[in-house]
Formats: C-alpha cells, structure tokens, sequence
C-alpha cells in the first residue's frame, strides 16, 4: 500500500474547519442579489436580501427531531433549513425614490407578504426566545412589531392575510404553554410493533426523523399545538380563534367569514412522518365553531409506492366564490399499479350543498387552477409511468377541452405557466384580459433557455408571442404593472451584466419569425445594482452540445478560469446530477443558458474555475428507457454519458484527458462513487451527501419504483458499497450530519468509508455537524470547498 493511501487510511484526528482560498472567500463574502416583491397594487416593490451565509453557531442551535419537522425549542422556529433576510428596501416604480426599511438590528427576518391591497406588507423576525410577527406600511416603510404574540411556525403557513387585508390570521403558540415535556421523566419502554400481513410497500421517503417513544410524541404536540388568532392590522388586541390544537394548515375563505382548518391527531406513527398522520379537515367560523368536517382521515401508514392516501385530499377554496370548496378523491385505491380506467376525480362543494363531481383525470390529478371568471378552470393530471402531462380547460357547467398534451420532459414545447393575479380577498388567480390568459416560461432551446411570454386566446387557443428574450442576454418576465398598457417587470442579465430589474413596454406589431415576438418593446432600467465582485466576469463560460454514442444529444456549460489560454489543455472537473426520462429525444434537450451573469454561490463547483480548472457544469447524464426498468443501464448510460463529455471537452482543446475529475451531490454523489468503482475516465472524485447501499432503502430510490426484492441485481449493480472492493480510485466523501433527506442517511456515508478503509482503498470522509441535506454555514460552505480543491490539487491537477 502506498504511503499517502495508509496515511489516509488511519483515524484523524479533527482539524477544525479550513478557509477557503481567497478568490473564493472574495465571492462568499459578496452580498447575494436581491429578489424583488411587487406590491399587488403594482406600485411598489419590496427588494429583499437574504443573509448569504449563517454562521455555524446559528446553525448548530438546538433543535428537536419530530416526524419530518424539525423546531429549535426556545424561539419553536422551524428548522429544516435557516433562511433570513436581513435587509429590505421599499421601491416606488413611479418616482423611482428608495426607501430603506428599518428593520431591527441583527434581525433574522422571514420573507415579507403584501396583503391583498398593496398597503401593507408583514414578515416574521425570530429571536432567541420567539417568533414575531411584525407589520409595515407601504407609505412610509415604517415598521412595528405586534406586542404580545408568539408566532408557531412549526408546521409551516405561521401567518396569512384575511381577505381585504386589514387583519391577519396567524398560528401562534398557546399563552400560558408550559414547559417541554421531558424526556427523562418517564421509565424506558420496549418498542413494539406488528404487521397485519398486508402487502403494500410504502416509499422509503417517508421516514424522516420518525417518533419512536410516548415522549417523543408528547413532544411533537407541545411544539406544533397552536392557538389560531386574528390580529388587526390598524392594532388592537388579537382574538382568539376556536381552542389550540395541532394545526397543520388554516385559510380563510374568499368572503372572509370561514376558515379552512386541518388538525392533525393521534394515533401517531412510528414509521412515517407527520404528513401520514390522521387528520381532521374541518370548515370553522371565526368564532372557532365547527360547521362541518369536511373529511376525517385515518393513519395512512401503507400507501403504496408512488401512489397517494385513500379519501379526500388536496382541499382548496374556490377563489370567485364565497365559501365553496373543491377536494380530490382517489379512484383506484391510491394505487399506480392497479388497473383503473381514471385515477382521480375532482369534486366541489358550496355551504349547505352536496358535493359535485367536477371532472375525472385517467392519470393522477396535478392540479387545478381557476381563471378570474370562475366559470373555468386549468386542469391537470400526470401518468408517471410515461412522463406524461395533459391539461383541459373545465367548465363550471361541464365538459372539458384539451389544451396541452405532451411529455413532461419536453423542454422544447413548454407551453409555459399562466400568470396570475391577487383578487381582494388575497386568492390567486389566473388573470383574463380580453377573452385570453398570458403564460410565461424558460423558453428552452437548443441554443439555451429564452424566457417568454405569450398570449393565449381561449376560444380559438392559439399562442401569440408578445415577448422573447434576445441571444445575447436572459431577460425573465416577472409581473404584469399595466397590462392595458403593454407594461411589465423583467429581471435582465447578461454574461457581463449584473442581474437588473427592467419595466418594458410592448410596442408595434412586426414581422417575426417563428417562434420569435410578434411584437417589438422597449425597456427601461428601474434598478442599477453594480457588480459587488468584477472578477467573476473573468470566467468565460458556453454551452457545448455533442452527442453520445448511441445518438442521444447531450450538453454542458464549459467555464473557464480566468486567462486560460486556447490550445493549454487544463485540469478539469465533470459536475453532474443523472436524471431519467423516458423518451431519448427529451433527455437530449438543452437546459440553462450561457447569457446568465456568473454568480456563484454556496458550494458550487463552478468555483473551481478560480483556481485553474475547466469546469464542465451540469454535464448532461439522462438515464433513458421504460421508467420501470430504467436504472437496469444506469452504470453503462452514465459511463458513455461521461465519455462523451470529456471526449467533447478534450475535442475543444481544454481538457487535459489525464486529468479529469468528478463531482457530485445526492444522486449525483451515487454516480461520482460508481465511476471510482467501474469506470477509467477519472482520476478522482468528490461525492457529497450520496445514498452508496441500496439494500438499506428497499422500497424504492429516486425514480426506481420496484423493491430490492424485486430487481436484486440492480439494487447490489449500483450500490457502490457492494462494489467497494473494485474502488481504485481516490474518493472524498462529504455528508451533513444531520441530513434530513430518508434516502441519504449519514449513516451511509460512514459505512462507505469503512468498507474503503477495511479495502485499503485511498478515501477520506468529512462529515459536517449541524448540516442537513444541503450544506448552508458560512464555515461548512468553506471548509467543504477547500476540501473540493485540496482534493482535486492533489490527486487530479497535480497527479503524476
């Protein structure tokens, strides 16, 4: 055994965290770009800066693990991942005048809300020992904080505007709580459970963060139990609203004087988490009466895979109508692999009226959207077996007609998303002007996305194209401010261009070619954010399209460091993420866009192209073929993917074929660990927070719908722990501690390690504390980049 790999072989020793070299640290240290919330009135814009970075000692606050919800226990902040925004600026789109909001010092805001009228704005602040909830006016900017209220985030949806927007309805903790239960206090008990001799196997991600004691239980009610309250907006007491409970989600009604109310309650599972927990969903009025249990759902702890609970689900308010409710019922059991001829149908009930049956989908409902008339409505369903989608326009007095049919996959023939707009009692809605809907969207090509924005006439349901983005620039529409007028929001970027918002403003009808605006525009800054780090336009990038062996069309985003010189092949790294489709001409289909300003963030491997390597980003990796069987080929389809990848780059004349590596994440940690076991390309790799033992997530991985008992062969091919021993090259392998994600335990990264140290094999594991799935302390983000490079530095850049 060589030196290096016995020196790597032995326990280390903690070395604390590293800094990340400085180019790098010079971009962490940049502000990120903001984003921008339009005021419904369309006057106004809220731009919003989120903390790029928390530290490690915000992140290793305490937190208590309770059945896919994860809460710090002294603020009952919900903490499956730490956002804040820690700088608001209100905008006037008239005047252009900025008015910097005055937040609290050191605040940990959440992302604030208009309500419906464009008057007011409200956001959460969390502090050491709450959640608040705080309230702004659009006038002035001036902030204020409602005395008295502690926020319960736990379960999500903490606060929510009532219709007209002069109060709110929140979840807050209950007065007078008490303490946690304890977990000490009660004598240990065995842990039982049976079976019933039932046959259905439920996926493996619903197991995050189980309960698995009485006390754990007793927990999980202490932090999700909320009081529901309604608070004045002008000020003035908040009232309560019915008695605490378990409330997983609260809405008002479009005329303000009904709430829809799900409570969850006991009989817990110990095997699934809080979204298979019995569930009371209820109608209330604001006195906290009930007026009707609209559906009582039992412990659905064997729903099968890729199928959905038995009963009613998906319940919403129909946005036009005062109180009626829609819902959906499963035709087939819940179950994809039964034989039906519709899945799913769609019903509707209005107060003191029987429910309606409003359309049946032969495919598994995805969605129902209403258009401002409320006599129609966007439909969707989607077979998964064939990655197919289709939507209708429904209507109210029945019948439906087909508007888009195709594959899910087909980026080239998106049709787009509609655009929406906020009715006064703050419910979406698809926008109508003159008898059509707009739709926007990425507007993928095989030269890169072009974002649109079309207008689709309903009666005849053809397309008109009002807006494309131009070749030299990713223009993205964001809102409508006057749509009479022909004026609009965008977000502009460009390779040198720092992202911008821009108002433009439709103009004459011209002639254009297809697929290009029938209508030219004009544009006008109305923000000017300067480049905080003029070094990142020193990394050249292109999209690179070549093809595979057996034909299938392939790309990448080539970037390059700063002054490299053409015909100087360079060390190079392959970053990619396998994804399957079922049709080859789909997975051939290009994704991104090279006109998009270089800003790199979190751990990216783009970084990498600061410290002298080519990057071939987002290399295209499809696993093509029957979605059932798919993950049969997965090792061969990734290896010609890669080859055709470096074969592409080494063509070009940047790559340097004996010095490639190979990165990943999460799935694309599976593929990186494979390659160090089955392929030659490489001669490295890094794979971060990967699943390597298929065996200990039997009931299905990423799209891999059968068991391991029933494709055996395929589960052992390309687990990567039962290929250890053919592991030949060097593998650094990363993991958050604390990974969230039931497919990518840490415990299996820990297992690979061993096996790669029991096998002699050169590896190294660093394993993050405090990080979930994704890495988000300032102080991980660094020490895991200077891990990537050092790792790379040594066995790839630097190899003999």
């Amino acid at each position: 055994m060589r030196l290096a790999a016995l020196l790597l072989a032995l326990p280390l020793l903690a070395e604390g965290y590293h800094a990340a070299p400085p180019a790098i640290r010079k971009v962490l240290d940049a502000p990120l770009p903001p984003s921008a919330l339009v005021s419904p009135a369309r006057d106004k814009v809220l731009l919003v800066n989120r903390e790029a970075y928390p530290s490690i000692a915000v992140i290793s606050e305490p937190l208590v693990k309770l059945a896919g919800v994860r809460v710090n226990p002294r603020s009952n902040a919900e903490r499956s991942y730490t956002f804040y925004y820690v700088a608001y600026t209100l905008k006037d789109l008239g005047t252009g005048t900025e008015v910097k909001v005055d937040l609290p010092p050191g605040a940990r805001a959440g992302m604030p809300s208009w309500n419906p009228s464009g008057t007011r704005f409200a956001f959460t602040r969390e502090t050491a020992t709450a959640v608040e909830l705080w309230l702004g006016e659009a006038a002035t900017g001036a902030v204020r904080r409602v005395d008295g209220l502690r926020l319960n985030p736990a379960l999500g949806g903490a606060f929510t505007w009532m219709p007209g927007g002069e109060a709110l309805l929140v979840k807050a903790v209950p007065e007078n709580r008490g303490p946690a239960p304890d977990p000490g206090a009660k004598a240990p008990e065995p842990r039982i459970q049976s079976t019933t001799g039932l046959v259905v196997a439920s996926s493996t991600y619903e197991t995050r963060d189980v309960l698995k004691t009485p006390v754990d239980m007793d927990l999980f009610d202490h932090y999700t139990t909320s009081q529901l309250q309604v608070v004045p907006a002008a000020g003035g007491p908040a009232r309560p609203v019915g008695r605490p409970g378990v409330i997983e989600l609260a809405g008002p009604s479009p005329d303000g004087a009904r709430l829809l109310v799900s409570r969850l309650h006991r009989p817990y599972s110990v095997i699934r988490d809080c979204s298979r927990f019995p569930r009371d969903v209820e109608v209330w009025d604001l006195q906290g009466r009930v007026l009707e249990t609209v559906a009582s759902l039992p412990l659905a702890e064997q729903v099968p895979i890729h199928g959905v609970p038995v009963g009613r689900r998906h319940f919403a308010w129909i946005p036009t109508e005062p109180a009626t409710l829609t819902w959906v019922e499963a035709l087939d059991g819940g179950n994809p692999a039964a034989k039906a001829e519709f899945r799913d149908r769609v019903l509707a009930e209005a107060p003191g009226a029987a429910p309606v049956e409003l359309a049946r989908t032969r495919a598994r409902f995805a969605g129902l959207a209403w258009l401002v008339d409320g006599r129609r409505a966007l439909l969707s369903d989607y077979d998964e077996d064939l990655h197919w989608t289709r939507t209708w326009i429904l209507e109210r007095r029945g019948g439906t007609k087909l508007l888009w049919d195709l594959s899910s996959d087909e980026r080239y023939r998106a049709p787009g998303s509609p655009v929406y707009r906020a009715l006064p009692s703050g419910h979406p809605v698809i926008q109508v002007v003159d008898g059509a809907i707009h739709l926007q969207g990425a507007g993928a090509s095989p030269d890169g996305d072009r974002p649109f924005l079309d207008r689709l006439d309903l009666a005849t349901l053809r397309t008109e194209r009002l807006f494309r983005c131009d070749r030299v620039s990713f223009e993205r529409f964001l809102t409508w401010l006057d749509v009479k007028a022909g004026r609009f929001l965008t977000q502009r970027e460009s390779p040198t261009d720092y992202p911008n918002l821009q108002v433009r403003t439709l103009g004459r009808r011209v002639k254009a070619a297809e697929g290009e605006a029938a209508f030219a525009s004009a544009s006008a800054p109305c923000t000017r954010f300067a480049n905080p780090v003029p070094e990142l336009a020193a990394i050249r990038k292109r999209l690179v399209k070549y093809k595979r062996a057996d034909g299938v069309d392939l790309s990448f985003t080539l970037y390059l460091p700063p002054g490299a010189k053409p015909g100087t092949p360079l060390p190079t790294i392959l970053w990619a993420y396998p994804l399957d489709y079922a049709a080859a001409g789909a997975a051939g289909q290009v994704s991104g866009s090279d006109q998009r300003f270089t800003w790199i963030s979190g751990a990216s491997a783009v970084f990498l192209a600061l410290q002298g390597y080519a990057v071939l980003m987002d290399a295209a990796m499809p696993v093509v073929g029957d979605p059932k069987t798919a993950y049969d080929t997965f090792l061969e389809q990734d290896e010609a993917s890669a080859k055709a990848a470096i074969d592409k780059a080494v063509e070009l004349g940047w790559t340097d074929r004996n010095r490639v590596g190979v990165a990943g994440h999460s799935h694309g940690a599976l593929m990186t660990a494979n390659f160090m076991a089955h392929s030659e390309l490489f001669r490295a790799g890094v794979a971060r927070s990967g699943a390597y033992n298929h065996t200990i997530r039997p009931f299905g991985f990423q799209n891999e719908r059968r068991t391991l008992w029933q494709a055996r062969d395929t589960y052992l091919k390309i687990s990567p722990l039962w290929n250890a021993d053919k592991v030949k090259k060097p593998l650094l392998l990363i993991h958050g501690e604390m990974d969230q994600n039931p497919g990518t335990v840490p415990y299996q990264t820990e297992r690979l390690f061993e096996a790669l140290r029991g096998l002699g094999a050169t590896a190294r594991v660093v394993m993050l504390p405090f990080e979930s799935h994704g890495y988000q302390a300032r102080e991980s983000v660094e020490h895991t980049l200077w891990e990537t490079v050092d790792w790379f530095d040594r066995h790839v850049k630097n190899a003999k």
